[in-house]
Parts: structure tokens; sequence; C-alpha cells
């Protein structure tokens, strides 16, 4: 497992019965950590608020939402844009024994999500788990706001790959 490129562990046992706030802002080192391992220019800014709430016997949810401003480039006019992103976060953790006890056949109680992620030793990683929602919340094919794509001239079928390799065919290929 990589270690993420933003960072706040959060003890389990320090999770009350009321839940806890997490306000995450990312610094310029962990921004530009976050660009690199997004394969963007820059993220100019990531806020987050989280809530984390207990969550079944020994678990936690994490709800909450990021809010970032990741500069891209297009992949239509590879210029250079700013692409808004505005995720929301719902996952639940459980200790990694439950969640193996649920892969062997066991019980576990689950809502209506997937079951939980595994923790291991009492700690999540808020940061983590922020850094991963970004990543979701990410355009894979990143386009500027009215960048259309037009298809080159003089490919509409004489000029194309395929009519170059249609004239190398034999005649005895049958068609």
């Amino acid at each position: 497992m990589t270690a993420s490129p933003l960072s706040r562990p959060i003890a389990v046992v320090d999770v009350g019965p009321n839940g806890l706030t997490v306000d995450v802002i990312a610094d310029e080192a962990e921004r530009a950590a976050l660009a690199e391992a997004n394969e963007a220019v820059a993220v100019e800014e990531l806020r987050a608020g989280v809530t984390v709430r207990p969550f079944g016997k020994d678990g936690v949810a994490v709800t909450g939402q990021v809010d970032a401003k990741v500069q891209r480039i297009c992949v239509v006019t590879l210029e250079p844009f700013v692409e808004i992103v505005s995720e929301p976060i719902d996952v639940r953790f459980a200790p990694a024994a439950e969640v193996a006890a649920v892969e062997d056949g066991g019980e576990i109680e689950l809502g209506p999500n997937d079951p939980p992620d595994p923790f291991v030793g009492g700690v999540i990683d808020v940061g983590a788990v922020v850094s991963e929602f970004l990543t979701l919340g990410l355009d894979p094919y990143p386009r500027k706001p009215g960048a259309t794509f037009e298809q080159p001239s003089g490919l509409d079928g004489e000029g194309s790959a395929f009519a170059e390799l249609r004239k190398l065919k034999r005649p005895d290929d049958g068609g």
C-alpha cells in the first residue's frame, strides 16, 4: 500500500458517541503531492469537512464532502483549465478481523452501501479518505468547458487507415 499524499490519522477510540468533526485543508506541499498523484498540473485548493461517527459494534462511518480546484490539461485542446471538484464522502470502516469474518462467511451488520473497509491498529486516515474521494471526483478525460473534438477533414473514408489497408487486400481473399 502506498502512502497517501494527504494524511490525517484518527484513533477510533477518540470518536465519541456523538462523533467527531474534522476539517481538512491541504497545505502547499500536500496540494503538490496530490497534483502529482492525480497527474494534474496543480491542486489550487482542497478543503473537506468530514464527520466520523460510530458504526456497528466497533466500526466508524466517515461522511462529508471534498471541494477542490484542480488545474488539468484538456484532452482535446491540450490547454490548461481549472476543474471544480465537489465530491460527497461516504465510507464505513470496521476492524480488519470483522471484515475478514465477513469474507470467511461470517456476518456483520451492514448498511445499504458496500461492505466496510478494514482498519488496522485502531486508526483510520481521514486524509487518505479525502484524497481517494478527490481522485474519484476527477474527470478521467478532462475537457475544458466548450472544447469540442472535430474530425480532421479528408478522413471520410478514402484517406483513412482502413481504406489504405483495403488497397493491400489480395483479390483471392474473398472480399
